[in-house]
């Protein structure tokens, strides 16, 4: 009779369903039109995702199971259950574009944790993101649509332009290579190493509470084009220096005109 293996594993793994079963009521929050509902159940998803690496390294207990069943969890909970929402609150009456457009972020997030499997290494430097991670790019989507588009902090005509610019600024952020940091440990050595993007999770998370989610969307824009800037000024720098190294190759070059 065969027996039922039970290891460390498990209890990783129990959490990592546990942002799938957050994801799944997410959807189900959606199709009953309670958009905030299904925001806690995104975000409560997003606290079990972040939670089953922290208890997998506790237990000593990580594995290529437990990666790609996060990968799977996340692909519902941080790209299916946002890409529905938008849909849902807008793009389900562009009958045109509206379903390609709402299925971007999906689409995005997806290939991106693929990526993210592919390249996966313990060589990697884990203070950055390649691409935006598809979590930060859920919460981008739903902060937008529950306090902005549905909300009445911006103009009624500005609302569809809106929508559609962070749908498709999201989905080119995550497959994008740009780095993105990633949320600081809680550790004097990870504050001594980065005091500046501690000090900004920080802030981010008071003005945050303080505003009741309300600046949660203005703090990812932020966050968005702050990786973009700093990519920038980096490919800036690398040509700048490429540029000198050609200049002084050229330069020990001997020239067959001089005797």
């Amino acid at each position: 009779m065969a027996k039922l293996r039970v290891t460390r594993s498990i209890i990783p793994n129990l959490f990592t369903l546990m942002n799938l079963f957050g994801g799944f009521i997410a959807i189900t929050r959606i199709a009953e039109g309670d958009f905030v509902g299904a925001t806690w159940f995104i975000i409560l998803a997003s606290i079990f995702d972040g939670l089953d690496g922290a208890v997998a390294r506790l237990t000593n207990s990580t594995s290529d199971l437990g990666v790609e069943l996060d990968s799977l969890c996340d692909a519902v909970s941080f790209g299916l259950a946002p890409s529905f929402m938008i849909y849902q609150a807008h793009f389900i009456t562009e009958p045109q574009y509206g379903l390609i457009l709402a299925a971007l972020p999906a689409l995005a997030g997806t290939y991106r944790l693929a990526r993210f499997n592919v390249q996966l290494s313990g060589s990697g430097d884990k203070r950055y993101f390649s691409g935006m991670p598809i979590p930060a790019g859920a919460i981008t989507i739903i902060s937008y649509t529950l306090f902005f588009h549905n909300g009445d902090l911006m103009p009624a005509s500005w609302k569809p332009l809106a929508m559609t610019l962070v749908t498709i600024i999201v989905a080119i952020a995550m497959i994008s290579t740009i780095k993105y940091d990633a949320f600081p440990r809680l550790s004097r050595k990870a504050i001594r190493e980065r005091p500046f993007v501690f000090a900004m999770f920080v802030a981010g998370a008071i003005a945050i509470v303080v505003t009741r989610g309300e600046f949660l969307f203005p703090f990812m824009v932020l966050y968005i084009v702050f990786g973009m800037l700093r990519s920038f000024v980096f490919w800036l720098r690398d040509r700048a220096v490429s540029d000198e190294d050609d200049d002084v190759l050229e330069q020990s070059e001997p020239s067959p005109f001089d005797m």
